[in-house]
């Protein structure tokens, strides 16, 4: 049986999809009227609005277009949050959050002080005409708005002024004057200064005039008698367009660094200090460039790239755009996701950035891009030009320390419901939780380790519960919370051998040491390396052999050593590949070592990268390599000379617990590793 009797009958289902359909029409043409657009925009949503009226509502092709209308609607063309440029503020807001990292933070404050110095520069105005009284006027009126003021008489004189001055922001000329007509003047001045945006105003206005004025590079156009306020807001327009502009202009920052060390922290400080939106965009594994870019808008189910909805779901033009391990970005078949970001980043182009979606151009000019990375050699040549590169160094033990006890600690008892009882975690337990329990150039793994530390102290006190003095961690009870150590000093605990060396080396996680092994045997005069070794890794071992072979009277080996013999190189962690020039001079020592039947000084750690006639070359990563050194236990490293002033620009905190040697080659070195 029907739900209708037989002197009724069902609604026509057409007549309800029509009457929605014909609502949604309405809205979208009461929201587009009522939406402040750019005048491309508005047409193009008139356009998908008259398509709209001719299709069907049923078919898919209504619900994409009713989508797509929508999202321009929703985007914020014009919003933008104003820049709190308070220098004092910013500093105060990186310092409340971050310990150490004191040249990023000068860095990132002369950023913000060159933004500042901008946006607080008078801007300069050209006015010319040959009626004194109007240039009087125009230029009283400007001066006291604030703008920097000229005048000329005709086009002569305004070109001398512009010579004399560079450039100016913007020029108030008449049509019609002596010795040289606006549109003559106009010309001359889009050669010699194109930055200078022109306003015609003059009293012979007409089509082919105004047609002329655009033509030669005329940015306005006016008729007198000039309204003032008309004129004031023209200007205002042109140069709150210029300072936009000139403000996004200069480098993307790129934070670079081990993992751990507040690169990503840094970034939202920055923007908290501007007072802008902050948006995270983790690119790591990100293989399809339609994730950036979007997808082309010929299916249901397309979608804008992820920067345009992110900036859609903030609301305003300028935020502040984090993205996150760019270094870490794939490519395959669906494309190259680096080569869409060279358009985003620059700003002579992302100022017309065109999502595939919307294929009407969007301006990114506004945006504050800062990049995020663990190793920048990653990183293509072309998006690397783009970028400044600031780098973050490791953290020593004492920073390490300060940073549990001021920052990790008080927020970990706070989550775990301890920040009342205040327990007692003293400096003997924190450091034994960063020397033997964490082994990192950040704080990430101490932070999670002292979290572990505060769920057992929760435990303890709900277990315990009749104990009533405040519970006391010292780091003799570390042990029996966490168990055996996870890391030990390896070099300060090893014991001297002939031919094992402690080398210094710098990897995207920080500074690390490791043993370069050598063994001589029996053979056919070959030179085994294994390890995982790069090409540049061989090429050091071959010319440390070569030095060695044609020095070998004068460092005390029988000079045909080679001849009935093997000789195997080896670097531990062979699963982990290897690369770079600053083993050589601890291949050198490893080899000298070995044939001179001479232990090496575990506890002494060396870096230099050695020349074929045994010179030792600056190498990088010094900080990172001293505070691994630090951390191992080493009580001396030796250091090619030429980093001398690497270290000299080291706080003692780092050069404190090491004795520093430098020198200039292997026969230098020598003495300072083997008795």
């Amino acid at each position: 049986m029907g739900f209708f009797s037989k002197n009724e009958t069902a609604p026509e289902t057409t007549d309800f999809t029509e009457s929605l359909s014909s609502r949604q029409l309405r809205d979208l043409k009461t929201r587009t009227d009522n939406t402040d657009l750019p005048p491309y925009v508005a047409s193009q949503i008139r356009t998908e609005l008259e398509r709209l009226e001719k299709t069907d509502p049923v078919a898919a092709e209504f619900s994409i277009a009713v989508n797509y209308i929508e999202l321009l609607l929703d985007l914020p063309w014009f919003k933008e949050t104003k820049d709190n440029l308070d220098l004092k503020r910013a500093e105060s807001i990186l310092s409340s959050h971050h310990f150490g990292l004191e040249a990023v933070k000068e860095r990132v404050l002369e950023f913000l002080a060159a933004k500042t110095l901008k946006s607080q520069q008078r801007s300069r105005i050209l006015i010319v005409d040959d009626e004194a009284i109007a240039c009087e006027n125009l230029s009283h009126y400007f001066t006291a708005l604030k703008h920097s003021v000229a005048i000329a008489g005709n086009g002569i004189e305004a070109l001398e002024q512009i010579e004399k001055h560079d450039h100016f922001d913007i020029m108030i000329t008449d049509l019609k004057m002596d010795k040289m007509d606006g549109l003559t003047l106009i010309d001359k001045v889009a050669k010699i200064s194109p930055e200078t945006n022109v306003i015609m105003v003059t009293g012979y206005a007409t089509v082919s005039n105004a047609v002329d004025a655009m033509r030669k590079g005329a940015t306005h156009y006016l008729s007198k008698p000039v309204q003032l306020d008309k004129l004031k807001e023209t200007v205002d327009d042109i140069l709150h367009t210029q300072k936009r502009l000139q403000i996004s202009e200069g480098p993307v920052l790129c934070f670079s660094g081990p993992p751990g060390t507040g690169k990503t922290s840094i970034g939202q400080s920055v923007a908290t200090s501007l007072g802008r939106e902050f948006i995270r965009l983790s690119m790591a594994g990100l293989r399809d460039e339609a994730e950036i870019r979007g997808h082309r808008r010929t299916y249901v189910g397309a979608m804008t790239g992820r920067i345009i909805s992110e900036i859609k779901r903030a609301g305003v033009t300028n935020p502040c755009f984090m993205l996150d391990e760019i270094d870490k970005i794939g490519q395959d078949f669906r494309g190259d996701p680096a080569s869409v970001l060279l358009e985003v980043l620059d700003p002579e182009q992302n100022r017309t950035f065109v999502d595939h979606y919307m294929d009407i151009p969007f301006d990114l000019s506004g945006v504050l891009f800062i990049a995020t990375a663990n190793d920048i050699s990653k990183l293509p040549g072309p998006l690397l030009d783009r970028l400044e590169v600031i780098e973050f160094s490791s953290y020593s033990f004492q920073e390490k320390q300060l940073i549990a006890r001021k920052y990790l600690l008080p927020k970990q008892l706070s989550s775990h419901g301890l920040a009342e009882i205040k327990p007692e975690i003293t400096d003997g337990a924190l450091g034994k939780l960063i020397t033997e329990y964490t082994r990192e150039s950040g704080v990430r793994g101490l932070n999670r380790i002292i979290g572990t530390v505060c769920r057992k102290l929760a435990l303890r006190i709900l277990q315990n519960e009749k104990e009533d003095s405040l519970p006391v961690i010292d780091k003799e009870q570390i042990t029996p919370m966490l168990g055996p150590r996870k890391y030990r000093q390896e070099a300060a605990e090893g014991k001297d051998k002939p031919g094992v060396v402690t080398a210094l080396v710098w990897t995207q996680f920080g500074g690390e040491i490791m043993f370069i092994e050598a063994l001589v045997m029996r053979g056919n005069t070959n030179l085994i390396l294994t390890g995982s070794l790069g090409e540049v890794l061989r090429e050091s071992a071959q010319t440390a052999l070569s030095y060695i072979r044609s020095s070998a009277g004068d460092l005390g080996i029988a000079p045909d050593f080679y001849d009935h013999s093997d000789i195997h190189i080896h670097l531990p962690a062979g699963a982990v590949s290897k690369d770079g020039p600053s083993a050589g001079v601890a291949m050198g020592i490893a080899l000298v070592s070995l044939l001179t039947d001479r232990p090496v000084h575990r506890n002494v750690a060396v870096t230099g990268e050695m020349t074929l006639t045994g010179q030792i070359l600056a190498v990088g990563g010094i900080r990172e390599k001293l505070l691994a050194a630090v951390r191992t236990g080493c009580t001396k490293a030796v250091l090619p000379a030429k980093n001398r002033e690497d270290v000299a620009s080291l706080s003692e905190d780092v050069t404190a617990h090491l004795e520093i040697v430098y020198v200039d080659n292997l026969n230098e070195a020598m003495p300072h590793l083997m008795d």
